[in-house]
């Protein structure tokens, strides 16, 4: 099976549609729709980092793939966040079909001006500029000093800008990378998921 047919068998089997590519929307701060691929999905499951208790905020979330996935096969709860109407209404139309326990949420909102309360795991796909995930990261760190909890942080595909960021923020703690290269065509080293934790 070609990953595009293995991506559209998952959507099918989720009832859910989020395969493509959407860079209409693209410009200074805002990167493509572009989903996280499900083999990604499947070994970020298998690491065991999350568990059914966790609350996952999903940044740029477009049409909701990770959130019904993680939702589908871990039984946590997940926040989809995206600016663009257009695929939050997607993500709306994804939850109404989608198969699986009614876990998902989904806010059409700037990823800075989102007030977190209790969530404590952030996915990214490299979704926007340092400058956006500079106010980000505050606003997780206000939230942890308002309610101090144990967070954690996954980066998918990050550039060479936002590893040096984030290995240089003092409230952020590496703890471990899960690579994906052997999934892939190349030898892309962005193909990983980096974890921190705040400390």
């Amino acid at each position: 099976m070609s990953k595009t047919d293995l991506e559209k068998s998952i959507d099918k089997k989720l009832k859910i549609q989020t395969t493509g590519r959407d860079d209409s929307k693209e410009d200074t701060y805002h990167h493509p729709y572009e989903p996280t691929p499900y083999s990604v999905l499947t070994r970020l499951v298998e690491s065991e980092y999350l568990t059914k208790e966790n609350i996952v905020v999903d940044y740029g979330c477009g049409k909701g793939r990770v959130d019904f996935f993680l939702s589908a096969k871990i039984g946590c709860k997940t926040i989809g966040v995206d600016f663009d109407e257009r695929m939050i209404n997607k993500a709306l139309e994804n939850n109404k079909s989608f198969s699986g326990k009614k876990k998902t949420e989904f806010v059409c909102i700037s990823a800075e001006n989102y007030e977190i309360t209790d969530a404590d795991c952030f996915y990214f796909f490299n979704p926007f500029p340092i400058e956006i995930l500079h106010s980000v990261l505050g606003k997780i760190l206000d939230s942890y000093y308002e309610n101090p909890r144990s967070m954690t942080l996954f980066f998918y595909y990050p550039d060479e800008e936002y590893v040096a960021y984030l290995m240089t923020k003092n409230e952020l703690m590496f703890v471990d990378e899960i690579e994906f290269m052997d999934l892939f065509e190349g030898e892309n080293e962005r193909e990983r998921i980096l974890i921190f934790e705040i400390v």
